[in-house]
């Protein structure tokens, strides 16, 4: 199967989303995951967020950036047509060069604990579940609601 990775683009956002909404669990919010909210977030990291792209359609992504110190992939999916051909490890190794050409050395990621494909994904590539530490929310606009795809 021949895909190709590059880096994403605000331009691709309509087909980002599409492919987001394909996604059974995946959670979208309602600022951040917004034009905007993608824009804003690309413009801040614009070497490090990730397509692939298969005969001109976008079938995975991962918004990939950092803060100066750590990395962290979010969103990272692939159109469950096109799973188990290497796209997702793929992505993830562009994601983890582009930072560390940025010269960072720590990435993180958060998997919900009931989406057995993605935690099944990360253990098969040999990332390591943290037991020692506790992951903290504080929501600052309430407008930023999470919208979970369901079955279509």
């Amino acid at each position: 199967m021949n895909y190709t990775l590059r880096n994403m683009k605000v331009e691709d956002y309509e087909a980002v989303k599409e492919l987001w909404l394909t996604i059974k669990g995946f959670a979208i919010r309602s600022i951040d995951d917004s034009y905007e909210g993608v824009r804003r977030f690309l413009e801040c990291n614009p070497k490090t967020s990730v397509v692939a792209e298969y005969k001109g359609r976008i079938v995975g992504a991962i918004l990939c950036g950092h803060d100066g110190r750590r990395g962290t992939l979010y969103h990272v999916c692939v159109h469950e047509d096109y799973r188990r051909r290497g796209i997702g490890r793929a992505m993830v190794v562009f994601c983890i060069n582009a930072l560390e050409a940025e010269k960072i050395s720590n990435v993180t990621l958060i998997a919900f604990t009931n989406n057995d494909i993605g935690n099944a994904f990360w253990n098969e590539i040999g990332w390591r579940r943290r037991q020692d530490l506790n992951n903290y929310d504080l929501v600052l606009n309430r407008e930023n609601r999470i919208s979970i795809v369901e079955e279509r």
